[in-house]
């Protein structure tokens, strides 16, 4: 493993989460999910999640990923979004590994239990995606079928660009393809829209109003989801939200993105060769339903645009049986044949 920079003072600028004493494999049912530097603990009970649910510490260079596992069989990587982490996808996890697949659900970089660089430059999305490869390798497989949502649809859609031969499918909730997503900021509506993007470029200011009244900022980008989230799930993220460094770490990914040059960023498209599903909740309050499709150039292999009218940005969580549903159906063709 390569060394770690280091801040003025001296100190790790990488926060790296703690390895718990029991390995990987083992299951997470009756025991704490994980432990942050304080020694506190999340305990996982209910929510729908398997009993047989395992987590791990993934070092993928000078970066630690953590992440939970479910199930045996063809591997898929589920990518969250902001300002969730790997609990987003608590709706669909069970149901896919029930439907005989592995599946791999990380803290993507700067989240929750992840390591959490300080350093705005450590955001870059090729960087981020390259964690996902690393973290595809290192769980044993060549290749994995991708989901993500929001920031991890932008992962999956930058893995699947500069990486094909890891790719096999992608499905893409509410995240714009980037060539979109760029022509849809030159656009006034869409601008209002994303005006946060440009709020979290700004130095320290974002950090200290996410944090106060108990993370008001990042539970009001929660607020459209339906059934609205219980305490409990909440008090899941906060405890995410609350890991030392996380906040910037999330802020870090919209400072990196707006301080990319436009030209570096379209010089950087290229076609996605994978069989590509875009599933778009139409209610979302964050991007317009006319970024939901991709051109066709850039995603010649799409399938379609499967667009849920009373959906919100949240849509996994919104219609969350009927997104599982579609995820099994198009990931179907991987599973070995049935006698």
């Amino acid at each position: 493993m390569s060394s770690l920079p280091t801040t003025p003072d001296g100190t790790d600028s990488v926060t790296r989460a703690p390895i718990p004493t029991a390995r990987s494999a083992d299951t997470v049912a009756d025991r704490p999910l994980s432990t942050d530097a304080s020694g506190q603990s999340a305990v996982l009970s209910g929510h729908g999640l398997p009993g047989d649910l395992r987590e791990g510490y993934a070092d993928i260079g000078d970066q630690r990923l953590h992440y939970v596992e479910a199930g045996e069989g063809p591997l898929i990587v589920l990518l969250h979004g902001f300002p969730e982490f790997w609990f987003g996808w608590r709706s669909q996890i069970a149901s896919l590994a029930a439907a005989g697949f592995r599946v791999v659900a990380p803290d993507t970089r700067g989240y929750n239990l992840s390591s959490r660089p300080q350093d705005v430059a450590a955001y870059d999305t090729g960087l981020l995606a390259e964690d996902i490869r690393g973290l595809i390798q290192e769980r044993g497989a060549e290749t994995a079928m991708l989901v993500g949502h929001d920031w991890g649809g932008t992962l999956a859609w930058t893995l699947a660009m500069n990486h094909p031969e890891v790719v096999d499918r992608l499905v893409v909730l509410n995240a714009a393809h980037p060539r979109k997503l760029s022509q849809g900021l030159h656009h006034p509506a869409q601008l209002r829209r994303s005006w946060y993007f440009f709020f979290f470029d700004l130095p320290d200011l974002p950090e200290t109003v996410v944090h106060a009244n108990n993370w008001h900022f990042f539970r009001h980008f929660l607020r459209d989801a339906r059934p609205a989230l219980t305490p409990e799930e909440t008090d899941r993220y906060v405890e995410a939200w609350s890991q030392p460094g996380a906040a910037t770490g999330m802020i870090n990914y919209y400072r990196s993105s707006v301080r990319t040059p436009p030209k570096k960023a379209e010089a950087a498209i290229q076609p996605i060769q994978a069989p590509t599903l875009v599933i778009w909740g139409e209610a979302d309050h964050y991007l317009s339903p006319d970024l939901a499709e991709p051109d066709h150039d850039d995603v010649p292999n799409l399938d379609r645009v499967e667009r849920l009218p009373d959906a919100s940005h949240w849509v996994h969580h919104d219609e969350a049986e009927r997104v599982t549903q579609l995820l099994i159906d198009f990931f179907a063709p991987a599973l070995p044949a049935r006698n």
